[in-house]
């Protein structure tokens, strides 16, 4: 006789991409999300595709900040200003 409880249950499951696409399967662990899949891979689509999960950028910017370019650089009142430079 066989023993039935010897193998999990395989149940209907939807798994969702980051990119909106929603695959129909079967799971042991039932519906689960990915972060990437074969519509929005580089290696399948041939092209490069920038993905901020979560705010991944966000967060760079915030932590390390903007370099301040040199010309908004403000100067305190009391220095002498220099002189145009003849190029």
């Amino acid at each position: 006789m066989r023993e039935t409880t010897a193998h999990p249950h395989n149940r209907p499951a939807k798994i969702a991409c980051a990119c909106g696409a929603v695959y129909d399967t079967f799971s042991t662990r039932g519906d689960f999300a990915v972060e990437i899949c074969s519509k929005c891979h580089p290696f399948y689509t041939g092209t490069q595709k920038l993905m901020d999960t979560a705010g991944r950028i966000d967060r760079f910017k915030k932590r390390y900040g903007l370099k301040v370019p040199a010309d908004t650089v403000t100067v305190p009142a009391d220095a002498e200003p220099k002189p145009p430079t003849e190029t």
